[in-house]
């Protein structure tokens, strides 16, 4: 089974601070090359999810017609979105 190419998206911002690590909003990040560029924490919360998706399985959409999950940081809460693609 061919694992789909996973994209982790900062699609918006809900915090009062800037991303400690500097990402921002429109910062794309290929999962298989990228990851380590990405903050420990948000890749932290994402992992499980893309495990899901590079198994097979399939996440919840939400309003906007894909899934996104919340960096961890209270004072920046980063959004990103994460998809899956061949």
């Amino acid at each position: 089974m061919k694992k789909p190419k996973i994209t982790i998206t900062l699609v918006d911002q809900k915090g009062t601070c800037g991303c400690h690590r500097g990402h921002k909003i429109g910062d794309s990040f290929d999962f298989d090359t990228e990851r380590g560029a990405l903050c420990p924490m948000a890749m932290h919360v994402a992992f499980p999810y893309i495990d899901i998706l590079r198994y097979g399985g399939n996440l919840p959409t939400g309003k906007d017609g894909d899934f996104r999950f919340c960096c961890p940081d209270a004072d920046v809460i980063n959004i990103f979105k994460l998809e899956a693609s061949e």
